[in-house]
């Protein structure tokens, strides 16, 4: 697929660095996460190894602004089948369990949060996990 031309995107480029920078704030209150760009895509890991989420920004010309993250067995399926507007199954990623949300509609940002969370929970080792919870019950920053 050719990249849609930006002008005929359903976003801006302001709406990609607002979603970028409200992942940023989200990630930076989670124990030792990090963010580079991998493969083009600002990409946020836990310890510098294990990729937490992605962004994506009409990504093979898709015509999307989403977000991809890691999801608990059977979530993919619940969240596509309650929201097919705004859950998908991501390439590449999808087979393993991975959920899209898209970015480029009416964006819920505690929702978004909460996905991330829970793509932690998945994701990092069983110790950093403790570390989130405890900055959660002793009302620290999340």
């Amino acid at each position: 697929m050719e990249p849609t031309p930006r002008d005929q995107l359903p976003y801006t480029a302001t709406d990609v660095a607002s979603a970028t920078d409200r992942l940023r704030q989200i990630c930076a209150g989670m124990p030792e996460v990090s963010e580079r760009v991998s493969h083009g895509a600002v990409t946020f890991f836990i310890r510098g190894k294990r990729t937490l989420c992605y962004l994506t920004d009409d990504h093979h010309g898709d015509g999307c602004l989403a977000l991809m993250c890691a999801a608990p067995p059977g979530v993919q399926e619940e969240m596509i089948r309650s929201d097919p507007e705004r859950f998908f199954r991501p390439a590449y990623v999808g087979h393993r369990g991975w959920i899209g949300l898209r970015l480029d509609t009416a964006v819920d940002w505690d929702e978004v949060a909460g996905v991330v969370e829970e793509a932690y929970r998945c994701v990092a080792p069983v110790t950093l996990v403790r570390r989130l919870e405890a900055r959660g019950s002793d009302g620290g920053e999340r």
